[in-house]
């Protein structure tokens, strides 16, 4: 990438969408993070917290990779295991056939320079006490040599004001403190932060999800500007589906620190293979208030990550299992992530029965076909309001 921002002082202007290309950039094989119990008064170790339990993916150069699912799935500390703000337990991960897991000391601090983090908070990601060309250059000082020459504060003040006004801030904004911002204007300082050292692939830790509405629409388009201008490839971590919708190009749902069904955006929203995905589209809201929408609700609490349940870990709230029946197979035996159709993967055993779903379920994600009638499948025993 280069290293000066492009029609410095103009707001990004409007651009073909753009098309990714097909070569991973970033490759996570078997990623396995777990934290440690201790108890007792030895502290001895009782077992582990399985945040995130042997996920594999890639995200590929030029995309937008979205990463769903409901709170403590492990979405976030996906996104901060791959970019080593926390050691994994296991597993590899590359970036552009880098590792990322075995750098070390100069060479990990040289990697950081192509992946970076904009974080949820965007008032407690930045520092109160340190003015914006402070907390934007922060990164640049941290990664001065003789080449770039950021160890000159004219230089960096310079391409922190570039960077401010290539998120919709003014320049002169540098000497301003955090407090004298709106959430909106913060999380647009973090996207200039993580964006200052021309990174390759970013980390988008649900940066919407503490805005107002109108505001998240207005990042979520600046990301879509910033991708077009600076060629980026992002990861999108997020619990909101429309969002995930709108901006993503493929999408991964989370369950329990599994992944278990990885697709093409309209293929996912079409056409969903993995009950948790069905209850998930289920719930999105409908735009116009006067329409009621039927909604699967998923019996009993989400399992503990510290004891998850054996076989697949969706069984004990599975509505599509107790439509087939309650099969063993789910409770013994751990369901392979397998490819259903090209470029569609799903962790179900049961996958390809998702259409035998009663009238109700159907219409609460739009599956229902033309001309179909209640005779054609089972009634559904899943809850639906």
């Amino acid at each position: 990438m280069t290293e000066t921002v492009a029609a410095v002082g103009s707001e990004p202007g409007p651009a073909e969408a753009a098309t990714p290309q097909r070569e991973p950039l970033v490759v996570i094989d078997q990623l396995v993070k777990y934290y440690p119990i201790y108890g007792g008064v030895l502290r001895r170790k009782l077992g582990d917290v399985k945040a995130v339990d042997n996920v594999s993916f890639e995200v590929r150069r030029g995309e937008i990779y979205g990463l769903v699912g409901e709170s403590g799935c492990g979405k976030t500390t996906l996104g901060k295991t791959l970019i080593r703000l926390q050691p994994p337990t296991s597993g590899r991960a590359t970036i552009g056939g880098e590792s990322i897991f075995d750098k070390n000391s100069k060479d990990l601090k040289k990697l950081r320079r192509r992946m970076q983090i904009i974080f949820q908070d965007p008032v407690g990601s930045l520092n109160p006490r340190m003015p914006i060309s402070d907390i934007i250059g922060e990164g640049l000082l941290a990664q001065a040599d003789e080449k770039n020459g950021w160890k000159d504060s004219k230089i960096r003040d310079k391409r922190v004001r570039e960077y401010l006004s290539a998120v919709g801030l003014r320049p002169d904004y540098t000497r301003r403190y955090p407090f004298e911002f709106s959430g909106g204007q913060r999380q647009r300082i973090g996207i200039a932060r993580a964006l200052a050292l021309s990174p390759d692939f970013v980390v988008c830790d649900e940066p919407v999800s503490a805005l107002d509405v109108s505001i998240q629409s207005q990042i979520l388009n600046l990301l879509l500007d910033l991708r077009r201008q600076f060629n980026l490839t992002y990861l999108f971590i997020a619990h909101n589906l429309s969002v995930v919708e709108f901006i993503s190009d493929r999408v991964g749902v989370m369950y329990l620190g599994k992944l278990v069904e990885q697709a093409d955006v309209e293929e996912l929203y079409r056409n969903p293979r993995h009950p948790y995905t069905v209850a998930l589209l289920s719930a999105i809201p409908d735009a116009d208030p006067r329409k009621r929408k039927s909604r699967i609700i998923l019996k009993g609490d989400i399992p503990s990550p510290a004891n998850p349940p054996s076989g697949c870990h969706f069984h004990t709230r599975c509505w599509l299992r107790e439509q087939l029946g309650n099969p063993e197979r789910c409770v013994t035996e751990d369901p392979a992530f397998r490819p259903i159709t090209t470029d569609h993967q799903v962790a179900c055993h049961f996958a390809e029965d998702i259409n035998r779903a009663g009238p109700d379920v159907k219409a609460a994600i739009g599956l229902a076909s033309p001309g179909s009638t209640a005779a054609d499948v089972p009634p559904p025993s899943v809850p639906v309001i």
